[in-house]
């Protein structure tokens, strides 16, 4: 078995989402579709690894991002949004806003490290194409 590492996993995320189309693309995902960002970024590690998952074990990565996505990160988004709408009546803006997107960020890679978690126990294929984001969205 294969064990995936969540500091890998990070760079690989922070490098592809840097790249302004993929961010884009990813974002839109996100909030035309309700898709979730770090299960798309897993999904598109897993490929460069060459390793596909089934439909089952997409249920089952999904079922790990959705508590957290609705109880800790949309509500924190949710806050970011109302405060940016607000701005110009809420004193120390900037430093709110900078220390709402660093405990985001926070927040994100814990989200990865779970994901990291629940795929290790996975029974992973190899695959010379594998293509396990088409299988998501």
């Amino acid at each position: 078995m294969n064990l995936l590492n969540s500091d890998h996993f990070w760079q690989f995320a922070c490098t592809l989402y840097a790249k302004p189309v993929q961010q884009t693309t990813l974002l839109a995902l996100q909030n035309q579709q309700g898709k979730n960002v770090n299960l798309c970024l897993l999904l598109l590690y897993l490929d460069s690894l060459d390793l596909s998952i089934n439909t089952q074990q997409l249920n089952e990565l999904t079922q790990v991002v959705s508590e957290f996505d609705t109880h800790v990160l949309q509500p924190l988004r949710a806050a970011r949004s109302y405060l940016k709408t607000n701005q110009n009546t809420i004193s120390d803006y900037a430093t709110i806003r900078a220390e709402l997107l660093s405990a985001e960020l926070k927040l994100e890679k814990q989200q990865q490290c779970m994901l990291i978690s629940t795929a290790n126990g996975l029974k992973l294929k190899t695959s010379d194409t594998p293509n396990n984001i088409k299988l998501y969205v």
